[in-house]
């Protein structure tokens, strides 16, 4: 038996066929190209139908459908909301999804990309052998993954793990309404927008950053710039580091968590930062829970939310090989969405 993954993203639908030893095959990678709402539903849908095609020609079985998204999806309606696809707002996923797979002993899970990041590093990555770890994914925004006990956590509305709303900065200003003051300093976004505001702010720079038109600069320059001893980059660098020293320490003394995990676009080139990180995060934490707790990289290549969406057929099934025996038959209800939802 096997499950089709898919990773959906702002940007990009990745997705694959999983076996239940974890193994990976027919890995396909599709741009949304600027598609928006049905859009992006009748893409998704043209990726699940070649996928069937090719399980059935191949002679592969598939027991369900594993969807990560990057938002909140409604555990009782299947609608999910998605900031990053204009039209995602309480769109209906599962109902499209069902248009498109009519079989109802095919079973369909959604879940958001934390729980999915968190899920695939439990299965086949950092988490391995861990009871309770966060996984900070830090890319366009930032959001976290949490596991605590043996359960991945999800909030009264699905919403937990959105760390980029951390209050680390007073006081208060405007400017953190769109986003929140963790993702302002700390995201991939931020981190251009920054860069953009300090390019503009000092006349006289003459940097690497003054090298292309400021509104075009992103984070993937800063860290160029970095490289070069830039002083801005380095500035906004060491601000974002700072950040993620008090954002994590703060995760570490409310939760107690054996490992944090750095995953997502950001890291990537901020993996260097992560010994920085950690002691910054010494400076505010609780001292004991500090102690206990690693902070360590993704071990899955900006897999993660695509091997967790596997598992979230996979696990409900309790088919995982090479997991951690405690994780078995421990999936809430409200983490997949049954194939009884319209």
């Amino acid at each position: 038996m096997a499950t089709i993954a898919l990773d959906i993203g702002g940007t990009k639908i990745a997705s694959a066929i999983f076996f239940e030893d974890g193994t990976l095959i027919f890995h396909r990678r599709r741009l949304l190209k600027g598609r928006t709402g049905r859009e992006v539903g009748q893409l998704i849908t043209e990726i699940l139908s070649r996928h069937l095609t090719t399980a059935r020609r191949s002679k592969i079985p598939i027991e369900g459908i594993g969807i990560c998204i990057p938002g909140i999806v409604d555990s009782q309606t299947g609608l999910v909301w998605a900031p990053n696809i204009p039209g995602w707002d309480n769109y209906p996923l599962m109902e499209e999804l069902r248009t498109c797979i009519p079989d109802p002993d095919v079973e369909i899970c959604i879940d958001s990309d934390r729980t999915c990041y968190m899920y695939g590093e439990m299965w086949q990555g950092a988490a391995k052998s861990c009871h309770s770890a966060i996984f900070l994914a830090v890319g366009t925004g930032i959001g976290g993954g949490i596991i605590i006990d043996n359960r991945v956590l999800h909030g009264a509305g699905n919403i937990i793990g959105a760390t980029g709303w951390m209050a680390l900065q007073p006081p208060y200003t405007r400017n953190y309404d769109a986003c929140g003051c963790f993702e302002y300093y700390a995201s991939g976004n931020g981190i251009g927008a920054r860069a953009r505001d300090a390019v503009r702010a000092d006349k006289t720079y003459r940097g690497k950053l003054r090298q292309k038109p400021i509104t075009r600069i992103n984070a993937h320059d800063v860290f160029a710039a970095y490289n070069e001893d830039d002083p801005i980059a380095t500035a906004i660098l060491d601000k974002a580091v700072e950040m993620w020293g008090m954002g994590s320490a703060n995760l570490v003394s409310l939760l107690n968590p054996q490992k944090i995990i750095w995953g997502g676009g950001v890291f990537g080139p901020a993996t260097r930062f992560i010994e920085a990180i950690y002691q910054e995060a010494c400076k505010w934490s609780q001292p004991l829970s500090i102690r206990q707790v690693e902070f360590v990289p993704s071990q899955l290549s900006g897999n993660a939310g695509l091997i967790g969406a596997a598992y979230l057929i996979l696990k409900k099934t309790d088919r995982c090989k090479h997991t951690v025996r405690t994780w078995s038959s421990r999936l809430p209800a409200s983490e997949c969405l049954s194939s009884a939802y319209p």
